[in-house]
């Protein structure tokens, strides 16, 4: 454990559990309803007999209007219960604040940090403890799993880096045609692996660094602008753009469906990829270009890529039957999440189930897979902690509550414009976090809260949201997993990475707006 990280969120955390519900007096019950009360059912009461004209006319008007006693103990009890639902709400705002400073301060491992979030909820009497663990049994969250499982079939069989070099040898004649195959590469896998790491990390940046060191560049001795600089840049921003176009491509994009889902935004599979593929299909045809004027890698011609990728794919060999085998469970899937209405509404958790149990009786992969993949065991565990303090937050009204006084403080101007003003404070503020799902897990609820309350079609805000909160983490070179992995190759420095981050951002802002405004008009978002 890092003692200086782990004391700062100790001490943030204590302050903020014991400062919360100081700070914060009960709102007015206007503003904070607290949980909706259960419906209770009707007692069974004697029949009255019926009273007479003359009884009734003889009632006083006063005693007709007074509350009975019944009802006042009752309102008095929905006030109580109220106030206790603000108590309960900030403590754990407090314990769910102190999380994500965890995950960002990292005195512990993204896991453990949930674990011990979890504890606190459970512990300090803020939830029960079947509430805190429920974030373990959310749909959501095994889809994100399961997709994890799936993925490891593209890289144990080979299936991802043979993708990869059919591309080179198709595009890889100029260094611009370089930097498509391996976007084309990221786009092909992106629908099946969620962890942008691994697609970045584990397929396209070592097929990258091989490609710029053929060509005689090298991090730290002056070569960098030959190819590897702009490879570099481009492979880490077309990721970004892919994660954006797929609900399974990132792993916080489920966490944005579960948390526009606790709001009754329903997101599907195939309605995400639908408003993405326009606007995204754009970006990965713009951006690259862009870089490639703003900062051009000083070769040019690559004749001799095309020739290294058909001797890695000579080395390959021809294709295995259990790379043919991931490749129909791949398309297997696909079908059963783009077409999952037409086979009576299949859950995209069950269709992971479906895919990864093919590929384990397939024998693509072995259990010994599963339980070494540690990536999504991990995830299980933080996101569970995650999801399960976002939800309760909704369900006890702190978001709604949130919403609404924002909602109230920004009235008077158009949804259009106010929408507009949210998302890009939601954009840029990503700069101060270095992960997409702590920046999704503690914003995307409650802007998306004030964006509906402002009048932003829901559906519509739900989705730019969460393509916006993948793209921004090309911003910088902390900003996501696969930044300090491309980052870390020493191709590329700090100000190039920032400046270039900061210019395809706006070109990205314009296109998934202008463009993807007219796209999701066309398509009936809004």
């Amino acid at each position: 454990m890092k003692l200086k990280p782990a004391l700062a969120t100790l001490f943030i955390g204590i302050a903020l559990y014991f400062g919360l519900p100081l700070l914060a007096p009960v709102p007015s019950a206007q503003s904070f309803k607290g949980t909706v009360a259960p419906a209770k059912t009707a007692a069974v009461t004697p029949k009255a007999e019926t009273p007479t004209p003359a009884a009734t006319a003889q009632q006083p008007a006063a005693a007709a209007a007074a509350p009975s006693a019944a009802e006042i103990a009752a309102k008095a009890a929905l006030e109580a219960k109220r106030r206790a639902d603000w108590l309960r709400g900030l403590h754990l705002l407090a314990i769910f604040i102190t999380t994500i400073i965890g995950i960002i301060l990292k005195p512990l491992p993204m896991g453990a940090v949930a674990i011990v979030g979890i504890a606190l909820t459970a512990v300090s009497g803020t939830l029960p403890i079947a509430d805190a663990l429920s974030g373990f049994s959310d749909v959501v969250i095994w889809l994100i799993v399961l997709a994890f499982f799936i993925s490891r079939g593209f890289i144990k069989t080979g299936l991802g880096s043979r993708i990869a070099y059919n591309f080179m040898v198709l595009l890889g004649k100029r260094t611009l045609g370089l930097s498509y195959g391996l976007a084309a590469t990221d786009l092909v896998l992106a629908p099946a692996i969620p962890s942008n790491t691994a697609r970045a990390g584990g397929i396209v940046m070592p097929i990258m660094v091989s490609l710029a060191q053929a060509y005689g560049s090298k991090a730290g001795d002056g070569t960098e602008r030959k190819i590897g600089s702009f490879l570099t840049l481009t492979a880490y921003q077309v990721n970004c753009i892919t994660s954006a176009m797929f609900l399974t491509a990132m792993a916080a994009n489920p966490l944005a469906q579960k948390l526009a889902g606790d709001l009754k935004i329903n997101i599907t599979w195939a309605g995400w990829a639908l408003a993405a593929i326009v606007p995204g299909l754009l970006s990965l045809l713009i951006v690259p270009w862009v870089i490639y004027k703003l900062y051009p890698p000083e070769v040019k011609e690559t004749p001799n890529a095309v020739q290294m990728a058909r001797q890695k794919l000579a080395e390959l060999g021809r294709v295995s039957v259990k790379e043919y085998m991931m490749l129909g469970v791949f398309a297997l899937l696909l079908v059963l999440w783009i077409f999952a209405k037409q086979f009576g509404d299949m859950n995209a958790t069950t269709a992971a189930l479906i895919g990864l149990s093919a590929l384990i009786i397939l024998g693509v992969l072995g259990w010994e897979d599963v339980k070494t993949e540690t990536g999504a065991w991990d995830t299980l565990v933080w996101f569970a902690a995650l999801v399960m303090m976002a939800s309760f937050l909704n369900k006890l009204g702190i978001v709604p509550w949130f919403s609404q006084s924002i909602g109230s403080m920004m009235g008077g101007h158009g949804w259009i414009f106010a929408f507009l003003m949210l998302s890009l404070i939601y954009f840029y503020s990503h700069y101060f976090f270095a992960s997409n799902t702590a920046h999704v897990a503690s914003m995307y609820a409650a802007f998306l809260g004030v964006a509906v309350t402002l009048g932003a079609p829901p559906m519509l805000a739900a989705l730019l949201l969460g393509f916006f909160s993948n793209l921004f983490a090309g911003i910088t070179h902390y900003g996501a997993g696969p930044a300090p992995v491309l980052f870390g190759t020493g191709y590329v420095n700090v100000g190039t990475w920032w400046r270039i981050g900061f210019i395809v951002s706006v070109i990205n802002i314009v296109i998934w707006i202008g463009i993807g405004g007219l796209w999701w008009k066309a398509i009936g978002l809004w």
